[in-house]
């Protein structure tokens, strides 16, 4: 039974964090639920297409700073294996709160993490077997504060925290003993731990390991992490397994290791523990805590994290009667604010990439980072950092630069600090070309061309690198033949085979280091490159306009799978990739056989049921109705999708979120607008949610959106003014944004099929420009 006292407490929290219902609209926090993507998707397309771990969002309820280091979260699940999150919301026992470095969204693993519980009465150890009952009824989740209480234990854990460091809040119910337990998570029983009950410290390391390319490598450098305590202790020690060694202060190298301290507890009484962790050394660890807690003010610390959040999420301000499209919009907001995370101590130590050693320093002021999960994040993600966040932004690249000054090589999907070549593309050059485009010019473009150059012609001089991670996979099939045949499986990458998805991206990924090469003046590669960004033309079936597999001999595969899941393509099937060619939509539309056919077979794509919004090949698949002048389609299908996709609730999300990859999709849709084609200097108008849009820049400036008349039913645009004067084109530039000003829409139930539908309204033909 909860006391009265409890349940008065619980509901001050409450109000606290939420601000009451009435009056939400003051803190943007309170829209937040964090535990969105948590549980299997309840979404239209759930199951249609995607398996079993990719129909959760896999998110987290994490307490961070935008884009930290540290994702401080309630722990339901016991391990850092590939494709299990910390925290289901099916699951209904807490195990811990764990430090993590989860990838949030993705399939892929945790790294260097540690996970402490508090307990009363008995010692358990072992994460599984200590675990207590809690309810999401009483969980408080947002971005800067959690809360839950736990049945078994009769204590109530706050948590908030910065980017590398965490401080927590245990009210006990009941007098007593009172016990903190810590694992530090190595999977493969190489953590170390040791209490130094002098300096009321609990320290320990987990040592990172790779997966994907150098699958099971040590990564280099470990997960370093101390506890501070300031209660006295009544005992201590540590365990493995269910042994339990009394007055033991270290342990490593075993499975299932940690320790514990003992304390006495009076009735509601509250203990503060602050938590800190690096991935340089101890000393780092120690720097970070004394840097952003130096205190024992738990109240203090959270209204610091919920000012940074206030900054994070208003940098974005919508006006709407609908309180459901707010809070999923700044759900949206939080989930994209998770990675790249930052990867340097407060004093800018860092591990060099793909080694780990030496320890490396950055300029003050600066930050370095790390875990891009580049596939998906190049899509919208980056795009709408390019808005929103310039400076951090520039620091993200000049990261990627600095990739590869310390491997040799650019990097293709840099996580845990690593190579990788876990998914398919050459998306850095990608991030690298758009930042460019709009203006971003905080990192170092020339040797930023050079990476880029490097993995675009040439491959490793030596397999192992290669084997390694570094080059693009199959660059010479694809140079030789013009696309990758299928006879190349492409056996030195975690997706083997994918040749014709891989094709189309290289070809996309070409046009993007053409738009940089010709800005920097490189006349010769701009030739050599633009002629490659039309590639794609070399695996769109003459016969069928869908994408279609071909041999070295020049002849595609004679076979009817454009609606089936082939080898060939990357998580899909051909009707999906056939639409990844965002750099030449209209000479796709001439590869299909002309505009009608194109359009016949993008209607498809929804009439059918075709279209798949859980993985990122169809991400930009609605918005291209525009390019046929059928922009009330795009408006139609976009608003359907975020209808029917995103829902406010733990199955909300309709596939992984992929670092943020599916909410961003949801920010730039909800805000009228997309990226279709990173490093071009244009976005696709759709079809905007909220009555009005105040997106604030950096450069001092504001850009504005209106849509008078807008509602569930007026989704489609009946005309448009840009700065007072009419404006009839689908598309927008970067520049209109950044400049600053009014975008007007008026918004009706039925479509104006003659709203911007001339050729002339439509988007740019990039191929010519």
């Amino acid at each position: 039974m909860r006391t009265g006292k409890y349940l008065l407490f619980v509901f001050i929290s409450f109000i606290t964090a939420s601000c009451s219902i009435t009056n939400r609209g003051d803190k943007f926090i309170t829209y937040v639920d964090t535990r969105v993507g948590t549980d299997a998707s309840i979404t239209k397309s759930a199951g249609v297409f995607g398996k079993a771990k990719e129909d959760f969002g896999q998110t987290l309820p994490a307490v961070l700073e935008p884009n930290g280091m540290n994702f401080w979260t309630a722990q339901t699940q016991d391990t850092e294996r590939k494709c299990k999150a910390p925290y289901y919301y099916r699951d209904s026992i807490i195990q811990g709160f764990r430090n993590s470095h989860w990838i949030v969204g993705g399939c892929t693993q945790d790294y260097g993490s540690m996970t402490l519980m508090p307990l009363f009465g008995k010692i358990v150890c072992q994460p599984e077997m200590r675990g207590s009952r809690f309810s999401h009824d009483n969980e408080i989740a947002t971005s800067a504060y959690y809360s839950t209480y736990l049945k078994d234990y009769n204590i109530n854990v706050e948590m908030t925290g910065r980017s590398r460091s965490a401080i927590f809040r245990f009210t006990y119910d009941k007098a007593g003993d009172g016990y903190l337990v810590v694992n530090p998570n190595s999977d493969e029983g190489e953590g170390y731990i040791e209490i130094d009950t002098i300096n009321r410290e609990i320290r320990g390391y987990n040592p990172v390991h790779r997966i994907y390319q150098g699958w099971g490598e040590s990564a280099g450098f470990n997960g370093y992490f101390i506890i501070s305590y300031d209660k006295e202790i009544t005992g201590f020690g540590t365990f493995k397994d269910d042994s339990i060694y009394y007055n033991n202060t270290t342990i490593s190298n075993k499975e299932n290791i940690g320790a514990f301290i003992r304390f006495k507890t009076d009735k509601q009484e509250r203990i503060i523990i602050k938590v800190s962790s690096s991935f340089t050394d101890m000393d780092g660890a120690r720097k970070n805590l004394i840097s952003e807690i130096p205190h024992n003010d738990f109240e203090n610390t959270r209204r610091e994290l919920t000012e940074i959040w206030e900054n994070q999420l208003g940098k974005i301000s919508v006006e709407t009667n609908s309180s459901e499209d707010k809070d999923k919009f700044y759900g949206a907001l939080y989930r994209a604010s998770f990675l790249p995370r930052t990867f340097n101590d407060v004093d800018g130590r860092y591990p060099s990439f793909a080694k780990g050693s030496p320890i490396l320093q950055l300029p003050k002021g600066e930050n370095y980072y790390e875990d891009y999960s580049m596939w998906d994040t190049y899509r919208a993600l980056h795009p709408l950092l390019n808005i929103i966040s310039t400076k951090k932004s520039g620091e993200m690249m000049q990261s990627l630069v600095m990739k590869y000054e310390q491997g040799g090589w650019l990097p293709i999907f840099p996580c845990w600090n690593s190579y990788t070549a876990a998914m398919i593309g050459d998306h850095s050059i990608s991030v690298l070309a758009d930042a460019y485009c709009k203006g971003i010019r905080n990192f170092d473009t020339e040797k930023a061309y050079e990476a880029m150059r490097k993995n675009a012609f040439t491959s490793p001089a030596y397999f192992d690198e290669y084997k390694d991670g570094m080059g693009r996979r199959a660059l010479k099939s694809y140079m030789k033949y013009g696309y990758i045949p299928l006879e190349d499986s492409v056996n030195e990458a975690f997706h083997t085979n994918e040749q014709v998805s891989r094709t189309l991206e290289y070809a996309y990924d070409d046009f993007a280091l053409a738009q940089l090469a010709k800005a920097l003046n490189k006349s010769d590669d701009y030739k050599k490159l633009i002629e490659r960004a039309k590639n794609y033309k070399n695996v769109i079936s003459p016969i069928t306009g869908y994408a279609q597999g071909r041999y070295a001999d020049g002849s595609f595969l004679e076979k009817d799978n454009a609606f089936s899941f082939t080898r060939f393509i990357t998580e899909g099937a051909p009707c999906h990739y056939t639409w990844y060619v965002p750099q030449d939509v209209y000479g796709l539309m001439k590869s299909m056989g002309g505009k009608d056919k194109y359009y016949e077979k993008l209607d498809s794509m929804f009439t059918q049921r075709r279209y798949w919004h859980g993985n990122e090949p169809c991400h930009q698949v609605a918005y291209m109705f525009n390019y046929a002048g059928t922009p009330w389609r795009t408006q139609k299908e976009v608003k359907n999708i975020m209808e029917s996709e995103y829902l406010n609730k733990p199955g909300g999300l309709s596939g992984n979120d992929d670092a943020g990859q599916m909410s961003a999709w949801y920010i730039f849709s909800a805000i009228g607008f997309y990226p279709v084609c990173p490093a071009s200097p244009y976005y696709i108008i759709g079809t905007p949610t909220f009555d009005k849009t105040v997106v604030k820049l950096e450069n001092g400036k504001e850009f504005v959106i209106w849509a008078n008349n807008v509602s569930k039913e007026n989704i489609y645009i009946q005309s448009a003014t840009l700065n007072g004067k009419v404006y009839d084109k689908n598309y927008i530039s970067h520049d209109d944004i950044m400049n600053g000003g009014e975008l007007k829409f008026e918004m009706g139930a039925e479509p104006n099929k003659e709203w911007a539908s001339k050729p002339s309204s439509c988007p740019p033909d990039l191929m010519e420009e």
